[in-house]
């Protein structure tokens, strides 16, 4: 697999992305265009998009919080045809390499907290990924969704945190990202 990564917004590679978040996120919380592209201008986000061939077959949206030295997984996904084949442990390898190199301390995701079928599977694949699920259930006022959040230590970092110290971060990030809320264009 081959991927692809921005700090600044790019048509054409939103556009290999879009497919992807929309077959994801459409339905249930994807954040609005206008608000991504406000990410890229305030330079808190980067997207990545994996190919096979030419074809894109996963994307995600990652959060920078340079000064607290965090990357969030904001959106991941992998197409529903392409699942399975490994796609999505090769993503978040490179995500997890890339974000050490660059001198990031955590990777964060956050992911439902529900006890469903689908839930479980994707609390156990990032956990089959090197990531610590933290117990703390977080309640968003928004949302009816419960999420843990989950982390991966980067760089040396062994020190064990808490979920609330880590949705510290998510909430930031949050914050940061719909601030000034962008020209709607969607």
């Amino acid at each position: 697999m081959r991927i692809r990564t921005v700090g600044t917004w790019d048509d054409e590679l939103w556009q290999d992305a879009r497919p992807l978040y929309s077959e994801a996120f459409g339905e249930k919380g994807a954040k609005p265009v206008h608000i991504i592209r406000n990410m890229f201008a305030q330079g808190i986000a980067e997207l990545h998009v994996g190919y096979n061939e030419s074809r894109a077959v996963s994307m995600a949206l990652t959060g920078k919080l340079l000064s607290d030295k965090v990357m969030i997984i904001d959106y991941l996904t992998v197409s529903k045809k392409e699942r399975g084949n490994g796609f999505g442990k090769h993503f978040v390898d490179y995500l997890r390499a890339k974000t050490a190199a660059e001198g990031y301390e955590k990777l964060i995701i956050e992911a439902e907290s529900e006890a469903t079928p689908a839930n479980r599977r994707r609390i156990h694949f990032w956990q089959s990924c090197g990531f610590f699920l933290t117990e703390y259930v977080h309640h968003y006022i928004w949302v009816p969704e419960t999420y843990h959040a989950m982390y991966a230590p980067l760089n040396g970092d062994s020190r064990i945190v808490t979920g609330e110290e880590l949705f510290t971060y998510i909430n930031t990030f949050h914050r940061l990202s719909f601030r000034g809320g962008g020209k709607k264009e969607d």
